[in-house]
């Protein structure tokens, strides 16, 4: 794989990851048209990389949050521990971890189709109708009214519904954040936490699944000569996914995701278009 090819699947990860046009999707179509990069020359390691990349992105835009939920879940334990249960004071950033484990719960309903699912990344009109769905998700969300919950008013049953739009969206061609936050609104989050706890949600759900994929990736023919290029496409989404992060949180802070619609609509007719070749 040469260094320019490697950049731009980078740049194509880091950009699409966290907007909500499915990454995946993006990346797959871009292989399988262009012939980018084929599975026997270890696509999947790659794959692997990028992701990680986007997820470093990810806990770098929300350093001060991950501290402080990782403090206020010790600080509970100890409480849980010592304090009678009269004296215990609220704990939100444990509540939040709380609940990011409950999202990740439904990940588990996938693992029986995991290898399916790995196919679906080399069917390009598949994917091209998963854009056009995505595109539909989108324009549903713009009608959605305003929420107000947050990590203190945020129930299980929200997780657990919004875990599984995460586990819907491993489908190539269905974007995570997109679905996530398209659910998290559904439930009566306010914009901001939605996209919060979406792109944090991120990071379990893909380093989990990143752990399976790096196994089979080792278990297969890894050309390590080409280390240095995906090291150097891994920086370019990890450098594109942290600006686009701070895009999509102006984006709801400002703005609504119905325009994203239009360009998915285009791009699955593009990719339907593109399979019949």
């Amino acid at each position: 794989m040469s260094f320019i090819t490697a950049v731009f699947l980078g740049l194509v990860q880091g950009v699409t990851e966290f907007r909500p046009v499915s990454s995946s999707g993006h990346l797959a179509v871009l292989q399988n048209i262009f012939h980018l990069q084929t599975a026997e020359q270890g696509h999947l390691f790659f794959d692997v990389l990028l992701h990680l990349g986007t997820v470093a992105a990810v806990v770098t835009s929300y350093w001060k949050d991950i501290r402080y939920i990782v403090a206020d879940t010790a600080a509970f334990v100890r409480e849980a521990r010592t304090a009678p249960p009269q004296q215990r004071t609220e704990h939100p950033g444990g509540r939040f971890l709380l609940m990011l484990f409950f999202g990740t719960l439904p990940l588990f309903l996938i693992l029986p189709f995991h290898s399916r699912l790995e196919q679906l990344y080399y069917n390009t009109r598949f994917i091209g109708i998963a854009f056009i769905l995505t595109g539909c998700i989108l324009f549903m969300s713009d009608k959605m009214p305003p929420g107000r919950r947050n990590e203190r008013t945020m129930h299980v049953t929200d997780a657990i519904l919004i875990g599984l739009a995460q586990a819907i969206a491993t489908i190539p061609g269905i974007s995570r954040s997109g679905s996530t936050i398209t659910a998290g609104l559904a439930t009566g989050q306010s914009r901001p936490y939605a996209a919060k706890y979406s792109l944090l949600l991120s990071v379990p759900a893909v380093l989990g699944a990143n752990l399976l994929s790096l196994i089979d990736a080792l278990r297969g023919n890894v050309d390590w000569s080409n280390l240095p290029a995906y090291l150097c496409g891994t920086l370019a989404a990890f450098v594109s996914g942290y600006f686009c992060i701070q895009l999509l949180r102006r984006l709801l802070n400002t703005g609504r995701f119905g325009k994203f619609s239009y360009y998915l609509w285009g791009v699955g007719l593009f990719a339907l278009i593109a399979s019949l070749f």
